[in-house]
């Protein structure tokens, strides 16, 4: 929308190079290959140069609050993209995984002692449980794959409002 607040020819290119740079993040989003996701890092890259260097001449041509407001929107959409990966890039710590692996184990250390005194009742029920809380945890730490698939709906709903325009 901000895209229209600048200069036609500016607006025409700009819009196109969203749609191109929309179409890249939800690629990201939703490939597993490495390479892949080499390819689009390196496509978004080049697109956010690009859409700087659209907004910038008429940021320079006419600097009035509208155009300002048009490129502090383009810069909120270059700073998702660091969001997002400053997002995947913290993740559990190993030191985190280490602990919760130690209480598991003697969690179940206590419950075998103390199933031995009063017989076998409920031995396998807590390792089930830790074993089904791990799961979850390392699959909502790894987004790109697991149990777990988390669509980028936003970005979907907004790439189909584009195109439906």
């Amino acid at each position: 929308m901000r895209a229209d607040l600048l200069p036609a020819e500016s607006a025409a290119s700009v819009r196109e190079l969203l749609r191109r740079y929309l179409d890249q993040r939800i690629t990201f989003y939703e490939t597993n290959d490495q390479r892949e996701i080499n390819r689009v890092d390196a496509d978004t890259g080049k697109l956010q140069a690009e859409l700087w260097s659209a907004v910038l001449p008429a940021a320079n041509a006419q600097p009035i609050y509208v155009t300002a407001l048009s490129v502090s929107g383009m810069n909120d959409v270059l700073n998702s993209q660091g969001y997002t990966q400053a997002a995947w890039w913290n993740r559990i710590p190993v030191a985190a995984w280490v602990l919760m692996g130690l209480i598991a184990i003697s969690c179940n250390l206590l419950i075998g002692y103390s199933e031995r005194q009063e017989g076998v009742r409920l031995l396998f029920v807590l390792p089930i449980i830790a074993s089904i809380s791990f799961l979850l945890i390392a699959d909502i730490d790894s987004p790109r794959g697991g149990i777990i698939r988390v669509l980028p709906q936003n970005l979907i709903a907004l790439n189909h409002s584009i195109k439906g325009q």
